[in-house]
């Protein structure tokens, strides 16, 4: 296990999360970009939603590790980072539909950025986290769950891509927002 790597990748998918939320205006965060599509907001909130419970997850119940410790680390990257693939979201980590704070969301991702890092420097990131089995995967170690807040950060990251591409490719036309 590379900490210092892991720490670097959890450092710039974060930094990139910040500076992609930071681009979007308040209103233009809270625009559907097209129908049946989350806003820039709720994709951020259902990302806060996700890595705070894997916080949970990953301060939970442990065993030691019967398996390589980064056994599924090439599945979630290969899952995640795959844009042709639709995902669904589990129900308890849907964004409700509203109109969201953009420097609310964006404190919420650099606070959760401190704390992975403080997690990824103090816990035995070998141990298997008990307390959720992911549908597909099953339980995770602590350095899959990180892998995993990376992996589906950066699948986000590339939505919000898109949605801003999309909302400046409507600029001026219609007004999406709910």
């Amino acid at each position: 296990m590379d900490k210092e790597k892991i720490v670097k990748e959890m450092e710039e998918t974060m930094t990139v999360l910040s500076g992609l939320v930071s681009s979007f205006s308040q209103d233009d965060i809270n625009c559907i970009p097209f129908e049946g599509s989350w806003t820039a907001a709720q994709v951020v909130r259902h990302l806060n939603l996700s890595n705070s419970g894997f916080l949970e997850i990953i301060h939970g119940p442990d065993k030691e590790a019967d398996r390589p410790v980064d056994q599924k680390v090439e599945q979630v990257k290969a899952d995640f980072l795959d844009f042709t693939t639709k995902m669904q979201s589990p129900d308890f980590i849907l964004p409700k539909a509203g109109v969201y704070n953009k420097a609310v969301l964006l404190n919420v991702i650099e606070d959760l950025k401190a704390r992975f890092a403080v997690v990824i420097n103090t816990l035995d990131l070998s141990k298997i986290c008990m307390a959720f089995e992911l549908p597909g995967y099953g339980y995770f170690t602590r350095w899959e769950a990180i892998y995993f807040v990376i992996y589906h950060s950066q699948r986000h990251s590339h939505q919000l891509r898109n949605i801003s591409q999309k909302l400046k490719d409507t600029a001026g036309t219609i007004d999406l927002r709910q």
